[in-house]
């Protein structure tokens, strides 16, 4: 790398490190973790699911939030039913094809959700209109809407009982926060339901 690549590397590297001291030192972003944890795992402890969705990066966080739940996080326990709206390619493209882009979280939400379950949408910029009609949905059938999106927030704030608002404006970092913050959340969860401290 010459010295311009290594200055964008370091300035990345700073960013991340800096934001990631700013969500540790936040009260309200902490306070945050412990609510929307305690909000999945009083719905996984009632028999009911999680639900996850997101577009891009974050559809992947989607994914890797649902591994860790349905698998296992740091230790074995039980499995715990959480599942990512983003992976049945069928689905997706039928919907997408035959309602269209906006809609295609927004119907696997009313046909898979219930009341009591939890919807985790994920929005960089909390813009996303497939993600904030699936939260409508969630709200209008019952489901606790969990929102995790950027400083900023979006229109997600008014649609969610929690939000987790990322002290970032950049989508890298943001991302990077969310997945950090969504291990947290496991973590906690998993030391509730699991048992072990």
């Amino acid at each position: 790398m010459d010295e311009a690549d290594l200055d964008y590397a370091r300035k990345h590297l700073a960013a991340s490190r800096d934001a990631f001291a700013k969500a540790a030192e936040d009260a309200g972003f902490m306070a945050s973790l412990g609510k929307i944890a305690a909000a999945m795992t009083a719905a996984l402890k009632a028999g009911g699911k999680i639900l996850l969705c997101g577009n891009g990066g974050s559809a992947a966080d989607a994914q890797h939030i649902a591994g860790e739940l349905l698998s296992r996080y740091e230790f074995d326990r039980a499995p715990m039913a959480a599942v990512a709206l983003t992976t049945d390619t069928s689905v997706l493209t039928a919907i997408g094809n035959d309602y269209g882009y906006e809609q295609l979280f927004e119907r696997q939400v009313q046909g898979l959700g219930r009341k009591g379950d939890v919807l985790v949408a994920l929005s960089t910029s909390g813009r996303s209109p497939n993600i904030l009609r699936a939260l409508d949905a969630a709200k209008k059938n019952g489901l606790v809407t969990i929102g995790f999106t950027g400083a900023k927030g979006g229109d997600m704030a008014a649609r969610c009982d929690f939000v987790l608002n990322a002290p970032s404006d950049k989508t890298p970092v943001i991302q990077q926060i969310h997945i950090t913050a969504a291990h947290v959340i496991c973590g906690l969860i998993e030391r509730s339901i699991g048992g072990k401290r």
